[in-house]
C-alpha cells in the first residue's frame, strides 16, 4: 500500500480541469464534498512537490476517507511546545569542528595568498559547493516532477515531445511556447512544477 504524508501539497484534476489544490487532507475532503462517485473515480490526484500521482480510496464518508489517510501515512505529531532538548552539563559546543585536510605545496600556497587566509577561503569554497549541490538537486527534482505530470496528463498533447525536449534542455521559453495552447490548467500546472527547473544566471555567487 502506498504511504504517503496526509500534510503535502497536491492538485487534483478531473480530466484537464483542475479540481482542487492544497493538503492532501483538504483535496480529500473537497473532492468527496463537491464530486460525484462517478466523477471521482476518474480523478487524477498529483503531489505537487515529486509530480507523482497519489491514490485515495475514497469508499464510504469524508470522515472515513480521512481516517484512512490518517492511518496509512501514520504522520507524527508535532513535539510539544514546553518539551525541551536534554542539556548536557558541560562546555558549550561554539560550532568549530577541528579536522585534517591533506592538500599538495601548491595548494596551500594558492589558500594561503587568498583574502583571510586558508580558512576562511576553504569555507566559502564549501558554502559555495555546497550551495551548487542543492541548486542542481532542487532543478532535477523539478526537471524530474514536471516530467511525471507531463507524461500523465498531457501526453497526447500537441508539442509534448518537443515541450520535454526543451524541459531537459534548460530551454525555459521554448517550453512555454510549446505548451501555450494546452488546455489552461493543464499549462498553468506545468508552469509552477517547472518554476524551479532552470538555472539562473542571478543564483550565482562569486567566491570572495
Amino acid at each position: 500500500m502506498q504511504t504517503v504524508s496526509t500534510l503535502i501539497n497536491c492538485t487534483a484534476f478531473l480530466g484537464n480541469k483542475r479540481v482542487a489544490e492544497g493538503t492532501l487532507q483538504q483535496v480529500a475532503a473537497n473532492v468527496k464534498d463537491t464530486l460525484e462517485d462517478g466523477e471521482i473515480a476518474q480523478l487524477l490526484i498529483f503531489d505537487n512537490s515529486t509530480g507523482k500521482p497519489i491514490d485515495v480510496d475514497f469508499r464510504g464518508s469524508a470522515a472515513e476517507v480521512l481516517q484512512r489517510l490518517n492511518n496509512q501515512a501514520g504522520d507524527v505529531p508535532d513535539v510539544e511546545e514546553n518539551e525541551q532538548p536534554t542539556r548536557r552539563v558541560g562546555r558549550p559546543k561554539l560550532g568549530v569542528v577541528s579536522g585534517e585536510v591533506t592538500l599538495l605545496p601548491r595548494h596551500w600556497d594558492w589558500l594561503k595568498s587568498q583574502p583571510g587566509g586558508a580558512s576562511v577561503t576553504l569555507r566559502k569554497m564549501i558554502d559555495q559547493a555546497r550551495r551548487s549541490g542543492e541548486k542542481e538537486s532542487r532543478l532535477r527534482a523539478a526537471q524530474e516532477a514536471t516530467y511525471r505530470f507531463m507524461t500523465a496528463m498531457a501526453g497526447d498533447f500537441p508539442h509534448h515531445e518537443e515541450a520535454l525536449r526543451a524541459l531537459y534542455a534548460g530551454n525555459e521559453e521554448l517550453l512555454y511556447q510549446c505548451i501555450e495552447d494546452w488546455s489552461p490548467d493543464i499549462r498553468d500546472h506545468v508552469r509552477s512544477l517547472a518554476e524551479n527547473a532552470f538555472a539562473k544566471e542571478d543564483e550565482e555567487s562569486p567566491l570572495n
